[in-house]
């Protein structure tokens, strides 16, 4: 077997790397929605920030941690098995050198016509002249933040396909560290706050672009811009990457329609959706994320014609870790939304009404955390083949679905922001089943009994799960209890369900489980 691969065998053990520093990073970017929901609550303010600052980072995952690293990973793996230090760094070269010049391009339209941006991306706020010119300014202030970033996802991936996972994922810890600071510390000082907050994501960023050069330094993989757009590595990437581009892109217009349909509702709408969503990526990004980020370099790294055993095999674990977590997170935020949110933000400026309203978008995200989970880990089986046309047409249709039934739910049926929470999940439940569809059908994933080991022993102990949790919460109005009490209360709730739930999969599944966690 390849060096390479006996090297990135182990999953589980680059998965606790990196979901070890993404848990980090997820606390810190949990004290940072603290800070900035207590100093701005659900207000206008607020609703800017957050939507004003999905645009660099929708585009962030457009072109970087999406599309590009999906392509780039794959190919530079190849450079990277031959063994040839020459031909690898001219090809990272000529990257970097093509990747610096789009960047520049592209951030400079983008600065130009921000006026156009802030229309597209929040209608809702074109029609009041405050929140415009407020939307402008934080615009042009934060969308560098993009290039910045954009330039740590390609290090990251670097570091990545060298099996270097650490720093990438301890990266953004120093993001929310710089908001926590701004928005405690600098942003009161201000009469508009979000201005301080915005230079802040600009500080940050290039604070995360620089730590790079050290990793690459030790592993000898500092590029140099070379602008060589005609290198056979280059023309490979934007081969793979064009389709993955619109992939990913129609990924991203997903939540540009999320974006746009929030800023149109009442305020604070986009604040609720917000938050809902950074509680669902806390699981996410520890578990699902953190697999995805190891899974893509891992199964590009196997000969899949040669090797198509460990292929299907790396496929099939990662996918029972992430129903392992993914389901008793579903039930367990599901259960506890109001709990979570009340202890967390029920603050400052964040009122009692917030609570509510957050918690149930909450609810709603929290029923389809598993498709979003597995949706991570089923898209990097087809990059890391560089099979992309399976991946844009389900994009696409998820795209639509969205859009469908974001409309039909927040404005037909009348349900605001939980409405567009319904639209995303409903459409992550499709993606999900026709990637299994097709993944099935290529024998990468194999149908076995709904009723086998694994499944009853899931089943039963989400189903105590769950009966613990809705007995445990009948006892208990959070909102009526003191900030102390409410932590101690949801960290004993939180830790008698974790030991609850895995106490009856160790029992149930016995060897099986010891055997999951070891291999």
């Amino acid at each position: 077997m390849n060096q390479v691969i006996k090297k990135n065998s182990n999953l589980l053990n680059s998965i606790k790397k990196v979901s070890g520093w993404t848990s980090l990073s997820r606390i810190f970017g949990l004290i940072r929605d603290i800070a900035t929901t207590g100093l701005l609550g659900a207000s206008y303010l607020h609703d800017i920030f957050v939507v004003i600052f999905k645009i660099p980072n929708l585009f962030r995952r457009f072109f970087a941690e999406g599309a590009f690293n999906q392509a780039f990973i794959p190919v530079y793996s190849e450079y990277y098995k031959k063994k040839n230090d020459h031909q690898a760094k001219e090809f990272l070269n000529s990257l970097f050198g093509t990747l610096l010049t789009f960047l520049f391009c592209f951030t400079v339209v983008v600065l130009l016509f921000s006026p156009l941006v802030v229309m597209i991306f929040a209608p809702g706020f074109y029609s009041d002249p405050v929140k415009q010119s407020i939307s402008i300014d934080i615009l042009r202030i934060m969308f560098p933040y993009l290039s910045l970033i954009s330039l740590v996802a390609f290090a990251s991936g670097i570091q990545n396909t060298h099996s270097k996972f650490s720093i990438p994922a301890a990266t953004p810890i120093v993001f929310n560290f710089c908001l926590i600071v701004t928005a405690y510390k600098i942003a009161p000082l201000y009469s508009i706050p979000i201005y301080p907050l915005a230079w802040g994501v600009l500080v940050a960023g290039t604070l995360q672009l620089l730590i790079q050069i050290a990793p690459l330094s030790a592993i000898d993989r500092i590029p140099i811009p070379k602008f060589n757009f005609n290198h056979p590595g280059v023309k490979k990437v934007l081969l793979v990457m064009l389709p993955a581009l619109f992939a990913g892109g129609i990924m991203q217009i997903n939540i540009l329609v999320d974006t746009i349909f929030a800023s149109l509702l009442e305020t604070g709408s986009p604040t609720w959706l917000y938050i809902s969503d950074r509680l669902i990526q806390l699981p996410m990004g520890v578990f699902a994320i953190a697999i995805g980020t190891v899974l893509l370099p891992l199964l590009s790294n196997i000969d899949f014609e040669n090797n198509k055993k460990d292929f299907v095999a790396n496929v099939k674990k990662s996918q029972k870790i992430v129903l392992l977590i993914g389901l008793p997170s579903c039930i367990g935020i599901y259960f506890c939304a109001e709990q979570i949110v009340t202890t967390i933000f029920f603050r400052g400026e964040f009122t009692n009404f917030d609570v509510l309203k957050t918690s149930l978008s909450l609810e709603v995200l929290a029923l389809g955390l598993p498709f979003f989970m597995l949706m991570k880990i089923l898209i990097p089986t087809f990059f890391s083949r560089k099979l992309t046309k399976v991946p844009v047409l389900i994009a696409f249709i998820s795209l639509i679905l969205n859009i469908a039934l974001n409309y039909l739910f927040a404005f037909v049926y009348g349900y605001g922001h939980v409405g567009i929470a319904m639209g995303s999940s409903i459409a992550a439940l499709v993606s999900v089943l026709i990637l299994e569809s097709v993944l099935a059908n290529q024998g990468i994933i194999k149908l076995s009994s709904p009723l086998n080991r694994f499944n009853l022993s899931l089943f039963i102990s989400c189903v105590v799960l769950s009966v613990f949790l809705y007995l445990f919460n009948q006892y208990f109005h959070f909102m009526n209890l003191g900030a102390l009490m409410r932590v101690l209360l949801l960290f004993v709730e939180v830790t008698a369900a974790v030991l609850i739930y895995f106490a009856c999969i160790k029992i149930l599944l016995g060897n099986e489980f010891k055997k999951l966690l070891s291999e």
